[in-house]
């Protein structure tokens, strides 16, 4: 950004003819002050912005001129020039605009003259007999019409001559145009001359006055006849489909003009139009000349599209303006609309749907004007309740969620314009209480609010009546609006229409009350709901609403942020919830951020601070949840204003920032940041130039611009210690082992700082610049980043290098380190490992853009340099050719060696490395600017034919019916023999043949094991191989396949770059170019072979990737040849698929591998402006083939079809040209679901799944009946109405089986059935439904019945109630209570169903599972009601079948019998209910019950148990959370818990109980457990801590979980006797430190978490510590290890620790974050501040520092491990993968360390020890840093690179073993505190907490 330097104009030159040149230097006088010496000045000048100066100089001269000057003729010379030049100049030429605006101002005195002169040369224009050369002309007659006086005079003298001309051009135009057929470059062109010509022909007729009314008097001129045949091509064009629909609309508009202009007279008009629309002309009542010009149209059979377009022009070409057309045209009105209503229906075709709206639309604006004088008959046919009216309406519903936004747009236009006709039509009626408006208000509020066209509507409705009666409706409307934008997709309609309400409702108050009141009554309406949701709602919903909502009312009401901030300050300190919760803190933030942003705040002003304190900022800054910290940021960052001064405080606070937000996981937070940060220094930038333009008028800011009143030289230094202070940061987290977040964020950062202060040029002056702050070991900083394994830190690094040019150019000075750096990238570009060739890439175009190759490299290559060496282009062009040829000569060996050992080659140099970094040489060369096109023809030339080899080496294992396991042998001579046995194995046997022909295994005597097992290797198997060292190496099949397909990958990407980047050589004799058009032709069959033969996937999709590059080169192409390359591949694969050729290759299975692909790229290059005639074939066919029956042709042409159409239809790109289709694609697809064929209906299926991704939008939830994936059934069958016929006969067909599945004797048919029925019945139907299934039940007299048939009856019940029930807005209906009874009392009928006269169980657990349903929609009657008799009675039969079950009576059974599980659950979810009313019947009472809880949880079926324990658990949690006491049943059950968590051997209910005990308080049961379970509590201690360290994972985590609480209960209880539990604490200790490993399971470390926080006031903060201090130590260090997990849930839960911590009496100083919910990167910090602080209370600092300087040294690493053998993990299984921990940072660790115990060091001023532990360490310390050295020397050069894991690692420990040296030292006395040691910010970190709460 930075200072912008102003575009410049470029301006074409005028030039003259030789002739006119030489007229002008006879006619200039020797002093140059005549018109001819002006204008030879002029012409000769070379450049176009001094032309226009000289022009503008013409006019004023000939002002001066006298009368006699008329008769000169110089002048009259010079005008003649001057008209050659204007009608030479090109019509977008700045000059061609200036020469009008001149000439308009032309004397008087020349005007004749200079008319003689235009008219002249315009004939000369007109006599152009070159086809190619009419659009120019056309373009000098548009110009000459549009505010050129002079140009009009001329058309108008030559009218007759202008119309011919035009005439001939459009007919010789539209014959061109049909001769390069196919030709769609050269087509273009020509359609858009046939498009100008026409709108020049209307602007003729439209601006030139009188010439209707001289056609009227003279119909035989020539005139008339040129318009006769004007008109006549105009209808030609308008019948035409070939032609552009640009074209056929703007026709349409010009034969209504044409005819408005001939029709004599012209009341005549409307009548004739009318017939034309409605197909009705009487060919005896019209004008001969309109029958000869126009019969297509006359005709009954006109197409839908003419008819449109003919609409089109009726409305805007006719004058609709207070009724000038009579009642005649009030008729044509209504006659216009019918027919566009009719269309409506026929046109499906997406670009013809959006023309009709935009007519419909127009139509509405024109009734509109109409109305202002029309008759009362049409103001009838024109309102609400009129039929033109509904048919209006009912358009808006159908097309109102349309996927095309402009046609969504359109409704809104013509739903606005339909109540402005009805206000036209009842004038003078109180709109409010008006019928229409008031259904229609009714109407829109009940519609959900997932339809998006109900915003709009709803919008325009509160512009034309207003908000009251909206509100008065319903006053929480804007809470419900505000609700559903968490959702995307609506937020945009939510936000406009609360724009509108809200704008709306405050002008009305403003206007109705006379006091201030009202600014109240607005705020509650619209402010409280908003703070609401900022304060409470969900995440993604309060993002919406603070990027859509909060800016525009901030915009339309500043004053109430006040208001906001008032409310949010007075909840932060008072508000309790989630840790991980944006709270009253964040929204905060949000307001003061958007209000900042948009101009409402001033960080100078005194608002500020009465606003927000520092001690929020800082909060916010660092808050656990991270929106609220980019927020916070935002508000320091953002501003309205770009040269705002940035004040001392807010670049110290974000510093503070960056410190600890640098490693984020989430990419949208580092986005955000990056951007944040980059609008600051461009703040920054800004206003330091205002800084120095001060500073050098030797003036004082002013009093807007001042900082702190500080002068400029002052804040200018600010500045650069800021950015000089960020950068230091940024470098510093570039560190070993710094995490990707980490270095992607920095290296973003660093970016942006050079890309905004670039090195100073000119009179700009710069405040910073980042190349002085780099010195030799940043930029090995930054060169290192190439070894990342990823590659987006690898392009921030080198675009950050390419950015510094002078710094790097500054290190590249050495020869043997450049030397080293290219044959490391050699070696990398060769490796195994498919990252390490993206790091060789890198490092080699960073060699050739710095001009920085080996000297031996550039010497072997100086002659190529054939210009100056100094040019940088010419430099780059040949060290890109020198590193390019270097590569070539590498892979040619390679191949070579890889066609005799593929293996080999797989094992130890994988060729794909060479051609990556080729393809990346390439991409960053400019190619159509070289100068050594001779060496680079012969390159491409040579590099062609190495893709090719390299192709045929791997294609063998690519093409294999199963790639994924194949290793082919060599072919050295001791194998050859048998390298023709495996490559015949490994044909593709997945081929038509496959499907077609039968397999007949040949007969042998014996089978010889030992011969297979030398032909194919196992998938498994290992090949031993010789590598380039001499050693063997194992070669797996994942080894070779992966060699193999990146091999193709490259050379795919290779191949389509060269076809993207090249020029083309139209001839091969041609001088300028690289590629051939053969050779063109040949990577297409390159990629056609590969894209239809391959089988694995990575291999075709990329090899699709360069092709859809080469196709979209040829569809741009000037050759012809090349351009229809893409239709014949396209119809010889349609014909390979539908010949179904036993010997065709293409492969048959695997969706059709590549075939899609192939088929997909050639479709989607077509250009889309076109008629897309390509994709009409295709469709047509591979429809036909999708819905064959045809079994002769077999099933595979079918398969591929299907699996074609299934790509097709998922390629966003081909838009809405593929909607036409889905209507085929679906019936296609649900045919292919009868298919007795296996693979038909797999691919039916995939097909018909992406068909309904396509109509109703990308899932965006969980919910498969999203109501953001919904449309009416209007709005479907509207856009695809052949599905209603279809769709309905397919569900008859499927209704009809319900019935029949309903009884199947197979289970999971009678539960489908069941599904499927609720979709088919309407909701007011399902209890009329329900009952008639209900009474098809047997009684229980009948003696004779099925339980097959009971069963699916009872199934399709419970679902037609479940659907009924659960119907929000059915249950509001007042007839839902009468259905509901009726339906119960048919229930009860039947109830022998439900009990032991029913000997089926599944049957009785169907009918009870209907019970339950039914009452949990009724309410249990409350004592002393009389409630309802249908109910009363239900509940009684509930509870005898429940007290008359097995549950009570117990049960007959043994074992388990068919239905036993599922009716156990069943009866128990009826029975719970029961129970807890009988206890709420007999609370207070000593009566028995016949079924408790107690008695459930002695049940021997787990089913019971586990369904009664998630009920307790269920009441347990909740009484938690509401934090009221226990229920009282719980505590009264205690015994029963502890007796049956130690019997309960199901581990479900095993885990609930272990729950439910540890939500309960120890005090209610601990003591039992000597009573009832004999067990101590110390016993019951230890046995919950054996279960936590042997269970399963979710029991250990609980048991870890309640061990904690129960250990906590003794601590507390027993004080005085602490070491009665030394033993069981030290097991605690261990447990928990055995629970928080990486390794493990989230829930176990979760539970760990929990378990320490739970604790931390007990052990970890203690003021008198409980524990041993090793073993308080070490649940600290699990706190640390926590906070550096890579699960951001653990890190939270960590964090939590933290904050509890930093919360008790003790260390609530230690730091100023004391109860804020902070993130985990500055927790890691904090908690090391706490510790240490906790240290120095306990006076164990002594004890304390060797353990944690062992932390820093990293006690459990042996250094020798840190290096691993030459060979050692070469060899490992290349998709096999570690434990790796992306987010934690060792260095970080020590670094938060190292400072705190210098800092704990320091302040303590604690003498130097002697200790022996500490001596120890200190040797230890010194042998690592002896070995690490030694170990550096042993690395290879470049280890970086080469051994970029071990360097790191030994980086790493050198950090670790430096800073336990360095502290050891300090201990000494040996070594100072240094700045780096206890910076700044860290002294602010510890500083207490001082400032007051705000």
């Amino acid at each position: 950004m930075g200072v912008k330097k102003k575009r410049e104009m470029q301006v074409a030159a005028l030039t003259v003819c030789h002739q006119d040149l030489e007229i002008l230097r006879s006619f200039a006088d020797a002093e140059g002050k005549n018109l001819a010496s002006l204008l030879l000045h002029c012409v000769q000048l070379t450049d176009g912005v001094s032309q226009i100066h000289s022009v503008k100089q013409i006019v004023p001269f000939l002002e001066k001129v006298d009368k006699n000057g008329m008769c000169d003729p110089a002048i009259q010379s010079c005008l003649d020039i001057l008209a050659g030049i204007y009608f030479s100049l090109t019509l977008k030429n700045p000059l061609k605009k200036v020469l009008i605006s001149s000439l308009n101002s032309l004397p008087k005195l020349f005007l004749t003259e200079a008319i003689h002169s235009f008219t002249s040369h315009l004939q000369e224009e007109l006599n152009t007999a070159d086809l190619y050369s009419y659009r120019k002309v056309i373009d000098n007659i548009s110009s000459c019409m549009e505010n050129f006086n002079l140009g009009r005079a001329s058309v108008v003298n030559l009218l007759e001559n202008v119309l011919y001309f035009l005439h001939k051009s459009l007919i010789e135009i539209l014959e061109e145009n049909r001769k390069f057929s196919g030709n769609h470059i050269v087509q273009t062109q020509l359609m858009n001359d046939l498009l100008v010509g026409i709108r020049v022909s209307m602007t003729l007729v439209q601006k030139v006055q009188g010439l209707q009314s001289d056609l009227g008097n003279d119909s035989g001129s020539p005139i008339w006849q040129t318009m006769c045949g004007l008109l006549s091509v105009f209808t030609k064009f308008l019948n035409d489909d070939d032609l552009l629909q640009t074209i056929q609309s703007t026709s349409g508009l010009a034969v209504i003009l044409f005819v408005k202009t001939m029709i004599h007279p012209p009341e005549k008009l409307p009548e004739l139009i009318s017939s034309l629309l409605l197909q009705s002309v009487d060919c005896t009542s019209i004008p001969e000349w309109f029958m000869d010009s126009c019969r297509s149209l006359c005709c009954a059979d006109v197409p839908a599209s003419t008819l449109l377009f003919l609409c089109q022009g009726t409305l805007a070409m006719l004058d609709w303006q207070d009724g000038s057309m009579g009642p005649s045209g009030e008729a044509l009105l209504l006659d216009t609309v019918r027919v566009l209503f009719t269309l409506s229906s026929q046109i499906k075709e997406s670009t013809l749907e959006m023309f009709l709206s935009r007519i419909l639309a127009s139509w509405t604006s024109s009734a509109i004007h109409i109305l202002g004088s029309s008759s009362p008959s049409l103001k009838d046919s024109l309102n609400g309740g009129s039929s033109i009216a509904r048919r209006l309406l009912e358009y808006v519903y159908t097309h109102w969620e349309h996927p095309l936004d402009a046609l969504r747009h359109q409704t809104k236009i013509i739903f606005r314009n339909i109540l402005q006709i009805h206000r036209l039509t009842t004038e003078g009626a109180d709109l409010v209480t008006d019928p229409f408006f008031l259904e229609l208000t009714k109407s829109l509020l009940q519609l959900e609010w997932h339809i998006k066209g109900k915003y709009a509507c709803l919008g325009c409705l509160v512009e034309s009546i207003g908000i009251e009666h909206i509100l008065s409706v319903d006053k929480t409307i804007p809470s419900q609006i505000l609700e559903v934008m968490g959702d995307q997709s609506l937020v945009p309609y939510a936000s406009d229409l609360l724009e509108t309400m809200f704008k709306n409702h405050k002008s009305h108050l403003k206007s109705q009350t006379a006091t201030s009141t009202w600014m109240d009554e607005w705020h509650e309406t619209w402010v409280s709901p908003l703070l609401s949701i900022l304060c409470g709602g969900n995440l993604d919903q309060k993002s919406y609403v603070i990027d859509y909502y909060l800016p525009r009312l901030l915009n339309y009401s500043p004053e109430s942020l006040q208001y906001m901030v008032k409310i949010l300050q007075a909840s932060i300190d008072t508000e309790t919830g989630a840790c991980n919760c944006r709270g009253a803190l964040g929204a905060l933030m949000a307001c003061l951020r958007t209000a900042r942003a948009h101009g409402h705040l001033q960080s100078a002003t005194p608002a500020w601070e009465t606003l927000v304190c520092g001690a929020r900022i800082k909060q916010g800054l660092i808050h656990q949840h991270c929106q609220v910290r980019i927020d916070t940021l935002g508000l320091l960052c953002e501003s309205n204003r770009s040269t705002e001064v940035v004040s001392p405080e807010e670049m110290q606070w974000v510093q503070f920032f960056i410190t600890y937000n640098l490693n984020s996981q989430s990419p949208g937070v580092r986005q955000q940041i990056c951007s944040l940060l980059k609008k600051l220094f461009c703040r920054i930038q800004e206003s330091s130039q205002v800084l120095y333009k001060l500073e050098q008028r030797k003036s004082t800011l002013d009093s807007e611009n001042r900082s702190s009143g500080e002068q400029p030289p002052v804040s200018l230094q600010q500045y650069k210690n800021f950015m000089s202070s960020v950068c230091d940061i940024l470098f510093e987290a570039l560190f070993p082992g710094s995490s990707y977040s980490t270095r992607f964020s920095a290296l973003s950062i660093l970016g942006s700082v050079a890309e905004v202060f670039p090195v100073s040029e000119g009179t700009i002056q710069t405040v910073y610049q980042l190349s002085h702050d780099i010195d030799a070991g940043r930029f090995q900083i930054l060169i290192e980043c190439f070894t990342s394994t990823f590659e987006e830190v690898k392009t921030l690094a080198f675009d950050l290098l390419m950015k510094l040019p002078s710094v790097t150019a500054g290190q590249f000075q050495d020869p043997e380190k450049l030397q080293d750096l290219f044959q490391a990238a050699l070696e990398l570009s060769t490796s195994t490992k498919p990252y390490d060739c993206v790091t060789a890439s890198y490092l080699l175009n960073l060699l050739i853009w710095q001009d920085a190759l080996p000297a031996s490299l550039s010497a072997s290559s100086a002659w190529l340099l054939t210009c100056e060496a100094g040019e940088k282009a010419a430099v780059l062009e040949r060290n890109t050719l020198v590193v390019i040829k270097c590569l070539m000569e590498n892979l040619e060996d390679e191949i070579s060696q890889a066609e005799d050992s593929l293996l080999q080659a797989a094992s130890s140099f994988p060729m794909y490395g060479r051609v990556h970094c080729i393809t990346r040489a390439f991409q960053k060369l400019p190619l159509h600017d070289l100068q050594l096109v001779g060496e680079w023809r012969l390159v491409v030339e040579r590099l062609l034919l190495l893709s090719y080899r390299l192709s045929a080496v791997v294609s063998p294992v690519i093409q294999s019916s199963s790639p994924e396991g194949l290793i082919p042998m060599d072919t050295d001579s001791e194998s050859a023999s048998r390298l023709q046995v495996i490559l015949n194995e490994i044909q593709p046997r997945d081929t038509n043949a496959y499907f077609n022909q039968a397999k007949i295994l040949e007969e042998r005597d014996s089978f010889d094991l030992e011969d297979l097992s030398t032909s194919v290797s196992n998938i498994d198997s290992f090949a031993d191989i010789k590598g380039r060292e001499g050693r063997t190496c194992d070669v797996t099949a994942q080894m070779v396949l992966v060699c193999c397909w990146r091999s193709m990958k490259e050379v795919a990407l290779l191949l389509g770059t060269l076809c993207q980047l090249l020029p083309m050589r139209p001839v091969p004799e041609s001088s300028s170019g690289l590629l051939t058009v053969q050779q063109v032709k040949e990577i297409g069959g390159y990629f056609k072979q590969h894209l239809l033969q391959s089988r694995h996937r990575g291999a075709f999709e990329l090899a699709y990737t360069g092709f859809v590059k080469l196709t979209e080169i040829l569809n741009r192409c000037s050759d012809v040849s090349l351009q229809k390359l893409p239709e014949q591949w396209l119809w010889s694969v349609l014909e390979e698929i539908k010949s179904s050729d036993p010997s065709s290759k293409l492969c048959a299975t695997r969706r059709s591998a590549g075939i899609p692909f192939y088929i997909q790229a050639l479709l989607a290059s077509e250009p889309k402006k076109g008629k897309m005639d390509l994709l009409k074939i295709t469709m047509k066919e591979l429809i036909s083939l999708a819905l064959s029956v045809d079994a002769s042709k077999g099933i595979v042409p079918q398969v591929h079809a299907l699996n074609i159409l299934r790509a097709l239809f998922r390629d966003t790109r081909l838009g809405e040209n593929i909607i036409p289709y889905v209507a085929d694609g679906a019936k296609a697809a649900i045919l292919g679901f009868t298919s007795p064929v296996w693979a038909v209906r797999n691919s039916s299926t995939l097909l018909f799944s992406s068909l309904i991704t396509r109509i109703f939008g990308v899932k965006r939830g969980k919910d498969e009946l999203s109501k953001t994936n919904r449309m009416t059934g209007r709005e479907f069958f509207s856009r695809f109405p052949e599905l209603y016929p279809f769709l309905l006969k397919q569900l008859e067909t499927v209704a009809n089986t319900v019935g029949r599945c309903g009884c199947s004797p197979i289970y999971h048919s009678r539960e489908m059935a069941a599904r499927a029925l609720v979709p088919f019945i309407t909701i007011d139907q399902i209890a009329s439904t329900v009952h008639a299934l209900l009474d098809s039940l047997p009684n229980s007299t009948d003696q004779c019945f099925r339980q097959n048939h009971i069963h699916g009856t009872l199934l399709q019940v419970f679902h037609l109630l479940q659907a009924y029930v659960t119907d929000s807005r059915h249950r509001t209906n007042a007839d839902f209570q009468q259905e509901l009874s009726d339906v119960i009392v048919c229930t009860k009928a039947k109830l022998w169903l439900a009990t032991r006269q029913n000997p089926c169980l599944v049957t009785r657990a169907v009918y009870i599972d209907v019970l339950f349903l039914l009452t949990s929609c009724l309410d249990r009657p409350a004592g002393g009601q009389q409630p309802a008799l249908e109910s009363l009675g239900l509940w009684e039969d509930v509870r005898r079948i429940v007290l008359g079950s097995e549950l009570v009576t117990g049960f007959p059974w043994t074992f388990k019998v068919p239905g036993l599980p599922q009716y156990l659950q069943s009866l128990t979810k009826l029975a719970i209910p029961e129970v807890w009313a009988s206890l709420a019947e007999t609370e207070g009472q000593a009566v028995p019950v016949p079924l408790s809880f107690p008695r459930l949880l002695e049940s021997s079926f787990s089913e019971v148990r586990l369904l009664t324990l998630e009920t307790l658990l269920e009441r347990a949690t909740s009484s938690e959370l509401e934090e009221k006491g226990p229920h009282p049943l719980l505590c009264s059950m205690g015994e029963e818990f502890l007796l049956l968590a130690m019997k309960e051997t199901h581990p479900g209910c095993f885990c609930r109980v272990l729950k439910i005990l540890y939500h309960m308080n120890p005090n209610e049961w601990l003591p039992q457990t000597e009573c009832c379970v004999h067990l101590s509590t110390k016993e019951f201690l230890i046995w919950t801590m054996d279960i936590a360290s042997n269970d399963r994972s979710e029991i250990q985590s609980v048991a870890l979980k309640l061990a904690s609480k129960v250990i906590a209960y003794h601590v507390q209880t027993c004080e005085e006797n602490k070491d009665f539990l030394a033993s069981e604490l030290r097991q605690w200790v261990q447990l928990v430190v055995r629970s928080c490993g990486d390794h493990l399971p989230t829930a176990s470390r979760l539970a760990a978490a929990a378990a320490l926080t739970s604790t931390t006031p007990l052990f970890l903060t203690s003021p008198q510590p409980i524990l041993e201090l090793q073993d308080t130590l070490s649940l600290w260090r699990c706190v640390l290890t926590l906070l550096q997990s890579e699960e951001q849930t653990v890190r939270e839960a960590a964090t939590e620790i933290v904050t509890t911590a930093m919360s008790q009496g003790n260390t609530c100083q230690s730091t100023e974050f004391a109860f804020c919910q902070v993130n985990a990167s500055i927790a890691l910090a904090l908690a090391l501040a706490v510790l240490c602080d906790l240290l120095q209370q306990w006076g164990q600092l002594g004890s304390g520092l060797p353990i944690l300087l062992g932390w820093l040294l990293g006690g459990d690493d042996d250094p020798q491990d840190l290096v691993q053998s030459p060979h050692q993990g070469e060899d490992d299984y290349i998709f096999e993968k570690s434990e790796v921990n992306f987010w934690a940072e060792t260095l970080t660790f020590v670094k938060y360390l190292c400072r705190q115990l210098f800092h704990l060091l320091h302040q303590s001023g604690w003498p130097s020890p002697h200790s022996q532990k500490l001596c120890h360490l200190q040797t230890t310390a010194s042998e690592q840093r002896h070995l690490v050295s030694q170990l550096f020397r042993e690395l290879p050069l470049s280890a970086e690179f080469l051994k970029t894991v071990e360097y790191t690692r030994l980086r790493i420990q050198e950090e670790r073993t430096s800073a336990v040296l360095r502290l050891l030292a300090f201990l000494e006395g040996k070594e100072v505190l240094r700045a780096e040691d206890c910076p700044r910010e860290w002294r602010q970190l510890m500083a207490p907490r001082t400032e007051a709460a705000c």
